[in-house]
C-alpha cells in the first residue's frame, strides 16, 4: 500500500467546511457532545445544558476518572471497522493510547439528529465533529491543569493521556476530568491538530476489536445474555409476501420443549427451550398458504417488463452520424450478510426493549412501535443497537425486531428470534433487477456528441428515509419520488461526452427491494464503464487513452494512472488473458480498478486485481484496504456467478450452496490497494469499491473474448 503526499490546499485539521457546537456536561466525568452543521460563535461552547436536555447531538466523548475515553456514536459497527477509525481519531486528538479509547453504538434516541449507518456517511460526516469534540476536551484538560499549577495554559502539552508542564510536572487525565468539566471557557483554542502532526491517524492499524471477533468474545444479538430469553423461529410462506390461510399447530405444540406457537403477519412463530426444538416444531406445523402478490411472476416475465418499459429512443444531437447502442441486464441480488437477521426482544406491558444490529435504530423503533399499536408513542420502545455481521443495506429493514416484539408480547417472555439462512435468502429485501439502454452519439472524426442512459429499475424502497423522520415519511408515502430523487442526486457520468443525460424509469414489481452496496451505481455505473470500453473499441482507441482524454476529474485521472502504472497496463499477456479497467467518483472519493482475467478454462479466473483510491485523509489505511478488497470480491461474485432467480413469486436460491458467491479458492493471490491522497477531506469507502471492480472484470473478459458481456451474472446457469 502506498500513499502520495497530501495536498496543502486543505485547512489544518480538515474541518474548515463545517462549524460545530460543543456542549460540556458537568459530572464526575468530562463529557463533550457535538452536533453538526451549526454556524455559531465559539463562545457558545461554554453553554452547558442539563444532562437530559433534548439537544440533537451527533456524538458524545466522555473521559472518566480512570483516564479512559468512551465515544458514543449514532452509528452501528457492521464489520466495516468504524469502531477502530473512531477510536483512532479520538486517541489522536486527545493524545491517548489507542487501547484507552472505547467506542459504543448509541441506542435509538430522538436527541440524535441522524442514526443511519449507510451511504458511506459515518466517517465523512462524523470525523470533523469527532476531532472538534476531542480537541475541545483536550483544551479543557489543559486549562484544568493550568489552574491547578497556576501556570499559563499555552505552556502545557499533552501526551500519552497526561498533561505535562515544562518543569516536569504531570497529571493524568483521570485526575483532571472533574475540574475540566467545570471549565467554562478553555484558555487554549480547541483547534484540531493539522494532519501533518498526526502520529496515529493515517497509519495502518489493526482493528481494536479483532481479538474479540476471532475469539468469539464479540457480542452479536443472539450472544446477549437477556435473562429468560427463549429461542424463536418463524415458518414462512413459499412465495414472497405470502400469507396464512389456515394452520394446525397440534403436533408442534406437543413436541418437547415447545413453549408457544404464535401466528404473526409474516408467518407462524414457534418458541421453544432450544433452537433445535424450535426448528423441529416449526417443521411439524401444517400450514395452508395464500400466494404472495408476485406469484404470477418469474424471471422471464420480469425481464420482459423491464425491457418493454425502456421507451423509444430520444432524438440524437445535431450532427450525429451514427449511434452506438448497448443493452444490459442485471439480476436481483440478496445482500447475504454472514450474520442472518436476528433480534432479542422483551415486551412488558406498555414498554418494549429490543436488541438488534440495525442500520437505522430510530426507524426500527418506529416499526416496532407501529406493529405493537404504539405508533404515536414510539418512545415506549427502547432499541439497543448492537454490532452486526454485515449489513450492505439489508439491515435498514427491521423485520426480525417486529417479529420478535410480537412474539414476546404473545408469550409473555423475552425471545431470541433468528432467521435461518433460507429465511434470509428467500424472504429478504433485494437489490432490484434492472435493464439498461445506453446510446452514444458519434459525429465526424469519432467525436462523441451525446450519451443517453435509460435505466429501468423496480422502485427501490426507502421507507427508512435517510436518517430523519421527514425523509422517512416521504420514503413511505412517495417511494417512487424518493427513489427517483436519489437516482438524480447520485448518478453522474464523469466524462466529457457532449450532451449527457441519464434517466430512471420505475416499474412496479411486487418484490421487496432495498439499497445495495452503492445503490444505483451498482448497476448504472457498472453499465456505463462497460460501455465506455465498447465505445473505445468502436473508435479503435485504447480504453485507458479514451478515459484519460475525456475524464473531467483530476482525482480520477490520478487513480487511473496509478493502476495503469502498477498493472502495468498493456504488458504482454498470454492468449486468453486480458486486463480491464474502470473508474468511479462517488461519496467524496475516487477509485480505479485494473483486473486481469484468464478465460482459457471452463470459467473465467481472476488472476490479479489492482486498486487505487483517493479517499482523502485515510484514517486507517489497513481498514480501507480490507473494505476495498471485500468489495472487490463481492463484485467478482455478482459479475460472474451470484444472482437471485424468481420462480412463480418464489426465490429459488436458499443458501450459499446455490447462491454462488465466490469461495476463497477463487480469490486472486494478488489484490493490491494503493492510496492516492489529493487532500485531507474524509471520503466514503464502504460502497466505493464495488461498481468499478465489477466493470473492470467485465471489461477484462470482453477484451479476452472479444465480446462485451451484457447480462449478469455472466455464468448464469439458471437463465
Amino acid at each position: 500500500m502506498t500513499d502520495s503526499p497530501p495536498s496543502e490546499a486543505a485547512a489544518p485539521g480538515g474541518v474548515d467546511r463545517r462549524r460545530f457546537l460543543t456542549w460540556v456536561v458537568a459530572s464526575p466525568a468530562l463529557m463533550i457532545a457535538a452536533r453538526l452543521g451549526l454556524d455559531v460563535p465559539p463562545a457558545a461552547a461554554a453553554e452547558a445544558p442539563a444532562p437530559d436536555a433534548a439537544a440533537p447531538f451527533n456524538l458524545y466523548i466522555a473521559l472518566g476518572t480512570d483516564g479512559r475515553a468512551v465515544a458514543t456514536l449514532p452509528r452501528t459497527e457492521l464489520g466495516q471497522g468504524i469502531t477502530t477509525a473512531v477510536a483512532m481519531l479520538v486517541a489522536e486528538e486527545l493524545d491517548l493510547p489507542l487501547d484507552s479509547v472505547e467506542v459504543r453504538s448509541a441506542d435509538a434516541d430522538d436527541r440524535w439528529l441522524i442514526q443511519l449507518t449507510g451511504l458511506s456517511t459515518t466517517m465523512r460526516y462524523l470525523a470533523g465533529p469527532l476531532r472538534a469534540a476531542a480537541a475541545d476536551a483536550r483544551s479543557r484538560l489543559i486549562t484544568a491543569a493550568a489552574h491547578r499549577w497556576r501556570v499559563l495554559a499555552l505552556t502545557l502539552t499533552t501526551a500519552n493521556g497526561e498533561v505535562r508542564a515544562p518543569d516536569g510536572r504531570r497529571s493524568g487525565y483521570g485526575e483532571l476530568v472533574e475540574a475540566a468539566a467545570c471549565v467554562l471557557l478553555p484558555e487554549v483554542l480547541p483547534v484540531p491538530k493539522p494532519p501533518s502532526q498526526y502520529t496515529l491517524v493515517g497509519r495502518p492499524t489493526g482493528r481494536i476489536d479483532a481479538r474479540d471477533i476471532v475469539t468469539g468474545a464479540a457480542r452479536y444479538a443472539l450472544d446477549l445474555d437477556v435473562p429468560g430469553a427463549l429461542p424463536a423461529v418463524v415458518a414462512r410462506p413459499p412465495t414472497l409476501r405470502g400469507s396464512i390461510q389456515s394452520f394446525d399447530a397440534t403436533g408442534a405444540r406437543a413436541m418437547p420443549g415447545v413453549v408457544g406457537v404464535v401466528p404473526i403477519p409474516s408467518g407462524v412463530a414457534v418458541v421453544a427451550q432450544t433452537f433445535a426444538q424450535a426448528f423441529a416444531a416449526r417443521d411439524a406445523l401444517r400450514i395452508a398458504w395464500a400466494p404472495g402478490p408476485a406469484a404470477a411472476l418469474s424471471d422471464v416475465d420480469i425481464r420482459a417488463r423491464l425491457r418493454d418499459a425502456v421507451g423509444p429512443r430520444p432524438l440524437p444531437p445535431l450532427l450525429t452520424i451514427r449511434t452506438l447502442e448497448g443493452r444490459f441486464d442485471f439480476p436481483y441480488l440478496a445482500h447475504a450478510p454472514m450474520e442472518t437477521q436476528s433480534c432479542v426482544a422483551h415486551v412488558q406491558g406498555a414498554h418494549a426493549e429490543v436488541w438488534l444490529g440495525a442500520q437505522d435504530p430510530k426507524f426500527a423503533r418506529r416499526e416496532v412501535a407501529r406493529a405493537l399499536g404504539w405508533e404515536l408513542t414510539p418512545q415506549r420502545v427502547t432499541v439497543h443497537a448492537v454490532r452486526a455481521g454485515g449489513g450492505f443495506g439489508r439491515r435498514f429493514f427491521p423485520e426480525a425486531a417486529v417479529e420478535a416484539a410480537l412474539v414476546s408480547r404473545a408469550v409473555g417472555r423475552p425471545v431470541k428470534l433468528m432467521w435461518s439462512r433460507n429465511d434470509d435468502m428467500r424472504h429478504g429485501h433485494y437489490r432490484p433487477a434492472s435493464h439498461h439502454r445506453i446510446l452514444a452519439s458519434l459525429g465526424l472524426g469519432g467525436a462523441v456528441l451525446g450519451w443517453n442512459h435509460r435505466a429501468v429499475i423496480p422502485t427501490v424502497e426507502f421507507p427508512h428515509g435517510f436518517g430523519d423522520v421527514v425523509t422517512a415519511l416521504v420514503g413511505e408515502v412517495l417511494p417512487e419520488v424518493t427513489s427517483a430523487t436519489f437516482f438524480t442526486l447520485t448518478q453522474q457520468v464523469p466524462y466529457q461526452f457532449g450532451f449527457v443525460s441519464q434517466g430512471l424509469t420505475e416499474v412496479p414489481i411486487p418484490i421487496p427491494t432495498a439499497s445495495f452496496r452503492s445503490v444505483f451505481t451498482s448497476q448504472v455505473g457498472v453499465a456505463n464503464e462497460i460501455f465506455v470500453d465498447q465505445l473505445a473499441r468502436e473508435l479503435h482507441v485504447d480504453p485507458v487513452d479514451l478515459r484519460r482524454s475525456r475524464l473531467k476529474s483530476q482525482r480520477l485521472r490520478a487513480v487511473l494512472n496509478k493502476v495503469v502504472a502498477e498493472g502495468p497496463w498493456g504488458r504482454s499477456l498470454p492468449p486468453g488473458v486480458a486486463q480491464g479497467v474502470a473508474v468511479l467518483e462517488e461519496w467524496d472519493s475516487a477509485i480505479a480498478h485494473l483486473v486481469e482475467v484468464d478465460v482459457t478454462g471452463e470459467v473465467p479466473r481472476v488472476l490479479r486485481v489492482v486498486i487505487a483510491a483517493d479517499v482523502g485523509l485515510p484514517i486507517n489505511p489497513k481498514g480501507i484496504e480490507a473494505q476495498l478488497q471485500g468489495a472487490a470480491v463481492d463484485a467478482m461474485s455478482t459479475t460472474l456467478s451470484a444472482g437471485i432467480h424468481i420462480d412463480a413469486g418464489a426465490v429459488r436460491e436458499g443458501s450459499f450452496a446455490d447462491y454462488r458467491w465466490l469461495r476463497m479458492k477463487h480469490v486472486p493471490s494478488t489484490l493490491q490497494v494503493h492510496l492516492v491522497r489529493s487532500d485531507d477531506r474524509v471520503g466514503g469507502v464502504g460502497e466505493l469499491g464495488y461498481p468499478s471492480a465489477a466493470a473492470a472484470l467485465a471489461n477484462a473478459i470482453a477484451r479476452a473474448k472479444g465480446t462485451m458481456p451484457t447480462r449478469f451474472p455472466i455464468l448464469d446457469e439458471g437463465a
